[in-house]
């Protein structure tokens, strides 16, 4: 394990004997809410320094059994045994350091947040509207593939059956952590279905992954700043959708951003879902912000996931699938694009997990 690693966990250690001495303290055990988060705390740092004691132990048992393999040179069994114990226990160091490598990583506490994906028709008239729908087909299976609910907050159907714009909210574990990186540019090459002469189209649709903000930290929006509008809704939805205002339209007037929602018959819930969106795409407006100043500073592997930038190719003459943040090329897109991209967003989590200790290293010898 590399020097820097080590000092952050004995770091933790000392730490965890601290919290220990403070959760004794009758004072410290009268005073609430400073005990309970103390003792969060402890939870958290117990948990990496627990490891770090059995990654200790292991390094002692694996010099013992080198000591063994010097001290028994003429003794086949015991040679024998003693390569077995090193091969054991080398891989459950290996199997700790690469846990604790990620524990000490910094933690985005919008990761384990519900998520609003929206999807974008780009260049390429109907046929981007077209991909628009498979993007949001291949999502939709691999929400189902994860165990998520996947609820469909608005919709604006193109006339030959895509989308020129469709909002899911997403719900379940982790979400926003495994979908944060499909943010971008999406783009696609193939023959559309109205292409009569067989030549192959390049076309691309933008998908933009945002937070649902948690309640007590979303961001004060004033209700003069507001302009909301109803109208009828459109697409499948029975008679009575037709029949009455429900769908709400609500615009935040300082910065132009717009949400709407038109899935539900009641106009009540459709505004609430529509703040929500509003709220998401707003906090989402300042994370990008401030991704924007440090992008200049750095420029990140992933980068900053920003909407305009071409983050996929999908090419389906080659069957080929291409991420190109991470020079990730498989040949399986009839896979994909039926839902099972766990093998991407794996691939994208490692490389902010790479990312990430290589900025902690940076800052610990600085």
């Amino acid at each position: 394990m590399k020097p820097f690693l080590l000092k952050q966990l004995d770091r933790y250690a000392f730490r965890l004997a601290e919290l220990d001495f403070l959760l004794s303290r009758e004072d410290i055990m009268a005073d609430m809410a400073q005990f309970l988060k103390l003792s969060r705390e402890h939870a958290d740092v117990s948990a990496v320094a627990n490891r770090y004691a059995r990654y200790q132990q292991l390094i002692s048992d694996r010099s013992e059994a080198l000591a063994m393999t010097q001290n028994a040179q003429e003794d086949a069994q015991m040679q024998a045994m003693a390569q077995e114990e090193i091969q054991s226990t080398q891989a459950q160091m290996a199997e700790l350091e690469a846990e604790l490598q990620r524990m000490l990583l910094p933690k985005d506490p919008d990761d384990a947040r519900p998520a609003f994906l929206e999807i974008r028709a780009g260049t390429g008239g109907d046929e981007s509207a077209l991909f628009a729908a498979d993007l949001l087909r291949m999502y939709t299976r691999f929400c189902e593939r994860q165990g998520w609910r996947a609820e469909l907050l608005s919709e604006s159907p193109s006339e030959l059956g895509g989308y020129k714009e469709v909002v899911l909210r997403i719900e379940g574990e982790n979400v926003f952590g495994t979908l944060r990186f499909e943010s971008g540019g999406h783009r696609v090459q193939r023959v559309p279905t109205t292409e009569t002469q067989g030549r192959i189209h390049t076309s691309a649709c933008t998908v933009a992954v945002l937070a649902e903000p948690d309640e007590t930290q979303a961001v004060a929006i004033n209700p003069a700043d507001l302009r909301i509008d109803t109208y009828r809704a459109s697409g499948a939805g029975g008679q009575h959708i037709n029949k009455t205002d429900s769908a709400v339209r609500i615009t935040h007037i300082p910065t132009g951003i717009v949400a709407e929602c038109q899935d539900d018959r009641s106009q009540h819930r459709n505004k609430a879902k529509a703040m929500q969106v509003l709220s998401a795409r707003i906090q989402e407006k300042d994370r990008s912000e401030r991704a924007a100043k440090d992008a200049a500073l750095r420029k990140g592997l992933i980068g900053s996931g920003d909407r305009s930038d071409r983050i996929r190719t999908y090419n389906f003459p080659q069957g080929r699938f291409t991420d190109h943040r991470i020079n990730l090329t498989l040949y399986k897109l009839s896979f994909i694009m039926e839902g099972d991209l766990k093998e991407v967003t794996t691939a994208l989590q490692h490389a902010r997990q790479a990312e990430q200790l290589a900025d902690l290293e940076s800052s610990s010898l600085s």
